[in-house]
This record gives structure tokens, C-alpha cells and sequence, in this order.
């Protein structure tokens, strides 16, 4: 059986032969084509060159197709229907209507900013599902498959290919103590090696500005707790001598609800470049599109509201210590 070189063959030539065997005439598929009968008829030679094969012929002023033609319209109509379908503009999200599940991948601190994020999906899509899972370098490896709709990461670690990114505001960090801690009155770099710390447990590669600070022959904080979720965080700091650095957005409801102070950190602690992300796969799925959005419109606004609580409580500022004549 002598073989079709598939690169030769022009997939238009096998539109105009179907609609040619509907019509059985090249004035009617023409005019369904929308271009002209000469073009028709040219389309029609090069097939049946390339095919080796009459294909239609001209009997009592109507087209009759071969046997072999015959045979071909009927493996090429599914083809093309399938064809047809896979290219097609993709129909349209209905959130009210929608039962289908969206997955984020964001860090365990950010609570606050998906009670924000999973509030407005029920008000505009009732039975919608959301699944929150941790920022973890394997939470990116699915965002690259297209397993998570939209991950939201700090840190610069390189991302693999066929990720989409979008930045966002960078976190600024503060040290939180409860309203009466000790060390409020003498605020430094000895108060802040002195007291114990709070320390997330996540399961993520990227350091904490915090640490880069240490590694870098900076002051040492003293580990007092681990602690697996960013959940507890506000509870612990209102309830003991830990102190804790985060970015406000961790931590915004807390200062109101539990009084706690905030405290400028006495190290130089640069700011965490945040990022979004998704797959190529899913850049322009409209129901991914609809999350994404909400989940960039609800960070900002989460904090910017943090930023806000922070400048209302009040920044205790750190004593610096005397430079040696």
C-alpha cells in the first residue's frame, strides 16, 4: 500500500471534498465555501493528483464520486467534526451552574486571605468546591501539569517551563509580641536575640528573609516553637513571650482581635517578591480565568487591609545600637 506524505497534504483540499460529495456541485460548495467556482475546481485537482484517484465526476450535469471517494467521506467526516470541536472557542463559565472544583496552591499563613477567597466563590458560584493546598515545590510541579489552577508563591526560586506568572505587591515583614511583652520598653537587637520565636513548619524550599538575614552573619533569633500552621500564630504570640515575624497579611485579624503590637524588626529584613502562577494549559480555560481572578483581586485587597491594620496599631520602632567612637 503506497503511503499519503501527510506533510503534502493540504487539510482544506479535504473540507472542499466533503462539502463537494454534500452538494454534488462545485457552483452550490462554492457558494457554501464562500470563494469561487475556479478555486473549487482547483482545489479538486490537486486532490485528486495527490490521490491518485477521480474522486467526483461529472454525470448528467451533477458530481458522482468514486467508490474510493465514497470510502474516504466517510472516514473523513468524523475527523473533521473532531477536528472542529478540539479548535473551537471554549464555552462560556457560568458560575451559578458550575459544580466543578478549583485548586490553589498557597501558603498556610495566608488563612485570612482564603476565608476571602473561598466567601466571594460562594457568593458568585454557590456549588463551586475549593481546594486549598500548601505552597510546596510539588504544588508547583502540579501547577506546571495543569493539576492546580493557580499557585501563589513568595520567593524567586526558577520555575519550570510552561508557566505563566504574574507578580505581585512584595511582603514587607514586622515582629508581633503580645500588648505587655517585656521586651516592648527596650526594643533592639538585644531584646530581639533575648526573646524566643514563633517558626512556621511549612512544607516549602523557600527561605524566609528572615533566615537569609542569620546566614548572612546577622543576629541570631532563638527558635522557642515550631508550629504547622500560621492559623495559631496570634493565639500563641497573645498568650506567651514568643515573638513572631511574618508579613502583615498573616496576621491582620489578630491585631485587632487580640491587641497585639507591632514592632519594627531591628534587622534589615528585604522584602519577599510574591508571585502568581499557572499553567499554559489553563490561560485561557474561562473557568480558571474567573478564579484566578478572584484570587489576585482578593490578595490585594487582603493587603492592602494588612497594611492598613499595621499602620493603625502602630509600629514600635527599634532602638539602634550605638556606633563605637
Amino acid at each position: 500500500m503506497n503511503e499519503i506524505d501527510l506533510s503534502h497534504l493540504d487539510l482544506n483540499l479535504l473540507v472542499t471534498l466533503e462539502v463537494l460529495m454534500r452538494e454534488g456541485s462545485v457552483t452550490r460548495a462554492a457558494e457554501r465555501l464562500g470563494r469561487t467556482q475556479s478555486a473549487v475546481s482547483h482545489s479538486l485537482g490537486r486532490l485528486r493528483e495527490q490521490l491518485g484517484d477521480p474522486l467526483l465526476v461529472k454525470v448528467g450535469g451533477r458530481m458522482s464520486p468514486s467508490p474510493f471517494a465514497l470510502r474516504l467521506v466517510e472516514d473523513i467526516r468524523p475527523i473533521l467534526r473532531n477536528i472542529q470541536r478540539v479548535i473551537a472557542p471554549p464555552e462560556p463559565f457560568e458560575p451559578k451552574q458550575s459544580e466543578r472544583m478549583f485548586r490553589i496552591a498557597s501558603p498556610e499563613i495566608s488563612a485570612a486571605v482564603m476565608a476571602g477567597i473561598i466567601g466571594r466563590v460562594q457568593a458568585e458560584a454557590p456549588r463551586v468546591v475549593v481546594d486549598w493546598t500548601p505552597a510546596s515545590t510539588e504544588a508547583i510541579g502540579a501547577v506546571a501539569a495543569g493539576l492546580i489552577d493557580i499557585a501563589e508563591v513568595g520567593g524567586s526560586t526558577p520555575l519550570p517551563d510552561g508557566i505563566e506568572v504574574v507578580q505581585g505587591k512584595p511582603w514587607t515583614w514586622f515582629t508581633y509580641a503580645r500588648k505587655d511583652h517585656p521586651a516592648i520598653d527596650d526594643w533592639g537587637i538585644e531584646a530581639w536575640t533575648r526573646w524566643p520565636h514563633l517558626k512556621l513548619r511549612i512544607g516549602n524550599t523557600v527561605p524566609s528573609p528572615v533566615e537569609d538575614v542569620a546566614k548572612g552573619g546577622g543576629p541570631q533569633r532563638r527558635i522557642g516553637a515550631w508550629i504547622p500552621t500560621g492559623i495559631g500564630v496570634g493565639p500563641l504570640v497573645a498568650r506567651t513571650n514568643m515573638l513572631a515575624t511574618f508579613p502583615p497579611i498573616g496576621i491582620r485579624e489578630a491585631l485587632k482581635e487580640l491587641g497585639l503590637r507591632v514592632l519594627e524588626p531591628p534587622i534589615p529584613i528585604a522584602p519577599m517578591p510574591v508571585r502568581f502562577l499557572w499553567s499554559f494549559r489553563l490561560a485561557n480555560d474561562p473557568g480558571s480565568k474567573w478564579f484566578r481572578a478572584i484570587v489576585i483581586e482578593v490578595f490585594a485587597e487582603e493587603q492592602r487591609k494588612a497594611e492598613e491594620a499595621v499602620l493603625e496599631a502602630g509600629i514600635i520602632k527599634a532602638k539602634r545600637p550605638r556606633r563605637r567612637r
